[in-house]
């Protein structure tokens, strides 16, 4: 099953960081990295603005929970933001494409 996750950076270069590790890493078959996304969140008591990347990951539901715990690990945020959404349909070579690129070998 393919899944399409959400991850927000706090700058590109972090954003760049962890792409490259879950691609080379085969937990993700494409990251795109949307830069300048504004952000309002209420954390620890106090509403806070920022501006953000934000991490369109394509993996699969067998390759998820090994994406998870290596986000968390990348990541420099105490708690990661982590969405992930069945995909319900797409172009069937490119859901292929995803599961042969987050296959283990």
């Amino acid at each position: 099953m393919p899944l399409l996750c959400l991850s927000t950076c706090p700058d590109a270069e972090t954003a760049a960081i962890i792409a490259r590790a879950l691609v080379d890493e085969r937990l993700a078959a494409c990251v795109n990295r949307l830069p300048s996304v504004a952000s309002t969140y209420r954390w620890q008591g106090k509403i806070h603005e920022d501006t953000e990347v934000l991490l369109l990951i394509k993996t699969t539901r067998e390759r998820f929970d090994t994406l998870r715990d290596r986000l968390a690990e990348l990541h420099p945020y105490e708690m990661p933001e982590l969405l992930a959404f069945e995909a319900a349909d797409g172009l069937p070579a490119y859901l292929e494409w995803v599961a042969r690129e987050t296959a283990t070998r």
